[in-house]
């Protein structure tokens, strides 16, 4: 299928999953998953996930080439690039959707380099996340850190981004799903923000947590830390079971496959609503 862009995607649905990957395979399962569930999803890289790689292209590519081929609605996104350099490379290869992540900055800051890379995205047809740094609390997605109704409508009307990923009680890398989310926040937020919102850290999030969300006004759900959960719990089990295994397909081809699944259930809570 041709590559979508953001507006499209989620005008398609009531809220769409975005999942990150670090090696291939968890890719291969994103897509295979969202075709299973019918539906669209995101497919991130993280600036993370590049320097594993040694670099944009290889990964970059290759997801472009996935969600191409794909017979879902695959929208490949840049998530939590703190490197400038970095979102001009993923535009010049043709990715879609970034996240220029200069929440580490003072607030005056954030906003002019922020509102810069925005217009650089623009320019090129992207579509640009951004989060909020001092402003709403800086150390956003971590404990007690909220996020202000009216500091958010600022940021957004000064830097002009596209969608912002907001602090609502989600906290980033948990192994567990019991994070606690303020959904009269994400009410208020909704309704007073003129952009998509984003939930990040949403791996820390029950399932009923996330509907909750959903159903409260936001758009976006970032996954990445449960499916590496679900990778890995396989690839330890089959290698316990079968020692002597030593061609990785063996045991890399089982973590795939339940990623995949597990990809295609999540969908169901964030698209279609069913716990």
């Amino acid at each position: 299928m041709p590559l979508v862009d953001m507006p499209s995607l989620l005008a398609g649905h009531r809220a769409v999953g975005a999942f990150n990957f670090i090696q291939l395979e968890v890719a291969e399962a994103i897509v295979a998953g969202a075709e299973r569930a019918g539906t669209g999803a995101i497919l991130q890289l993280s600036q993370n996930a590049v320097a594993f790689h040694g670099g944009m292209a290889p990964a970059a590519t290759a997801a472009l080439r996935l969600a191409d081929a794909s017979s879902a609605p695959i929208l490949v996104h840049l998530d939590h690039a703190t490197d400038e350099a970095l979102v001009d490379e993923a535009l010049a290869l043709g990715v879609p959707s970034v996240m220029f992540d200069a929440a580490h900055l003072p607030d005056a800051e954030n906003v002019v380099r922020t509102a810069a890379v925005a217009a650089r995205a623009h320019r090129a047809g992207a579509w640009v996340e951004a989060e909020l740094g001092e402003v709403g609390g800086k150390g956003a997605h971590v404990p007690g850190v909220r996020t202000d109704v009216d500091d958010a409508v600022a940021f957004v009307a000064a830097t002009g981004v596209d969608a912002l990923a907001v602090a609502v009680g989600s906290e980033h890398a948990m192994l567990s799903r019991d994070a606690a989310l303020d959904v009269e926040l994400i009410g208020r937020l909704a309704s007073a923000v003129p952009v998509p919102l984003v939930l990040h850290g949403s791996s820390g999030v029950s399932d009923a947590g996330i509907d909750g969300a959903v159903r409260a006004g936001m758009r976006k759900i970032n996954i990445g830390t449960h499916l590496n959960v679900v990778f890995t719990a396989v690839v330890r089990a089959q290698l316990e079971a079968h020692p002597d295994v030593v061609d990785p397909r063996k045991y890399v081809a089982p973590a795939r496959e339940a990623v995949a699944l597990e990809i295609e259930r999540l969908l169901g809570v964030v698209v279609g609503g069913r716990l």
